[in-house]
């Protein structure tokens, strides 16, 4: 081989190593952002796909979708309008839990909603709120699920107590938050 040819290898082959460095340096970028983003929600996702990219590109996929919604912070009048709300239903709780269960989880509905959040069911929720919420996710995960068996009449007061506050948690951030993550 001469020279020439000799020096094309080389080139070619650092040309190829520094592509793959590159490559590697974005997915690494991309993983610290999603994983930043999404706190436990990302480890939950990798667990639940049958590979990380996949798991990657739902949340890549998510905060497009979340990107393209008005999300709007509520104005003082609404939050207070919602936080004496929740106060009854706090209240309800004694004579009602399962009924203050359903109310709060109405209420949690409704301040999404005047958000600018779509809820037109859970998992969207869910989803939706992963994007800028993915801390308090869980709360809202359990509440439903809690909140699901006291409508069969299987959830105990205790249950419905954490179910209280579970939505709580979700409930207070969406009333308190602005557009932060945006």
């Amino acid at each position: 081989m001469t020279t020439w040819a000799w020096v094309a290898v080389v080139v070619v082959a650092v040309v190829a190593l520094a592509a793959v460095g590159y490559f590697v340096l974005q997915q690494q970028k991309r993983r610290a952002h999603l994983r930043e983003r999404f706190g436990p929600e990302y480890e939950r996702m990798v667990a639940e796909h049958d590979n990380r990219r996949e798991a990657e590109q739902e949340l890549l996929n998510r905060e497009q979708r979340h990107a393209e919604l008005d999300i709007r912070p509520l104005t003082q009048e609404s939050r207070d309008t919602y936080a004496s709300r929740w106060t009854e239903v706090q209240e309800r709780f004694v004579d009602a839990p399962g009924f203050a269960v359903t109310e709060a989880d109405q209420l949690v509905t409704a301040v999404m909603a005047e958000r600018g959040y779509p809820t037109e069911n859970f998992e969207q929720r869910v989803s939706d709120l992963s994007v800028g919420h993915a801390e308090t996710l869980d709360h809202y995960r359990k509440a439903h699920e809690i909140s699901g068996r006291a409508a069969r009449k299987e959830a105990s007061t205790e249950e419905l107590r954490q179910a209280m506050v579970h939505y709580r948690a979700l409930f207070e951030e969406l009333l308190h938050e602005t557009t932060r993550g945006r």
